[in-house]
């Protein structure tokens, strides 16, 4: 007897992106895919209508955006859902001292409590769903507090039959910065004097040289839940450098390898030089 089909459901599929890498992944996979966007027109073209793929609107910052796919979803399978993957996120490359607010908290609610309201309804599914927690394309203080909530929700959803990966990603090849509006940095910002190279950095080029496409990403990442795997798995470019980097070396070390991509310390150099100019 031929296995039942399993069933993914996948937000932030826009074509070129890492959601639409993944979608195609666990389509070559034979899982049917839900896969989910805020704006349709941005279906990838090769997907839109594929055999066992399901395109759905989602607005992962609406309640009732949410339970309208879920009833979808309940619809197609049945109240069965194997994999949620909690990919949406957004990109905000400022200096936190010069953030804007109201930016922040607009970010914090795309990259954290959205994926929070999202797995929410996700236990309403009679299986028992892989939730992935997924930290792509989030600030450094929203992955750390996704990662330690995931930590926690891998503890909390097991006795329920719910397996949590928290997915961190280092590099994917993708156009997600060429929609990315570098905010201004004005005159009197504490990183004024460097803010060519944060718009340098902004663009992904350090971040992307090098990287996987998305396809090739999603492929590693269907593999990992495939065999099992919880709690954090590192999927990207140099990601198994990372892993051990980050959890094995003195932080000193790590920040110098990092300084060594980004090539931070000269630019930082230079804010403090202006700034004791100021005094």
């Amino acid at each position: 007897m031929a296995p039942a089909m399993k069933f993914v459901l996948i937000n932030g599929c826009s074509a070129g992106g890492i959601g639409a890498g993944l979608a195609e992944a666990f389509h070559q996979a034979g899982y049917h895919v839900f896969l989910t966007l805020r704006n349709l027109a941005k279906t990838p073209t090769n997907l839109a209508n594929a055999q066992n793929v399901t395109v759905l609107q989602l607005d992962v910052l609406s309640p009732e955006s949410i339970a309208a796919a879920v009833e979808s979803v309940t619809q197609k399978t049945g109240g069965r859902l194997d994999v949620l993957v909690n990919n949406s996120g957004q990109n905000l490359i400022m200096p936190a001292l010069d953030m804007n607010v109201v930016d922040g908290r607009r970010l914090f609610d795309v990259n954290f409590f959205a994926l929070w309201l999202s797995c929410r309804p996700s236990l309403l599914f009679s299986s028992k769903p892989v939730a992935p927690s997924f930290t792509t394309q989030a600030c450094t203080t929203a992955k750390a507090a996704l990662t330690i909530a995931s930590s926690t929700w891998r503890r909390e959803l097991a006795p329920l039959g719910v397996r949590t990966i928290a997915l961190i990603t280092t590099s994917v090849k993708t156009p997600a910065f060429d929609n990315v509006t570098m905010p201004e940095i004005p005159e009197g910002f504490y990183y004024y004097v460097i803010r060519e190279y944060l718009y340098r950095l902004g663009s992904g080029q350090p971040l992307q040289d090098g990287a996987p496409d998305p396809v090739a990403y999603g492929l590693g990442v269907v593999g990992a839940i495939d065999a099992g795997k919880t709690g954090e798995i590192w999927v990207g470019k140099d990601a198994g450098v990372n892993y051990w980097s980050w959890k094995l070396l003195a932080e000193s070390v790590f920040d110098s390898m990092v300084d060594g991509i980004l090539k931070a310390p000269g630019e930082f150099a230079k804010v403090a030089e202006a700034l004791k100019g100021n005094r």
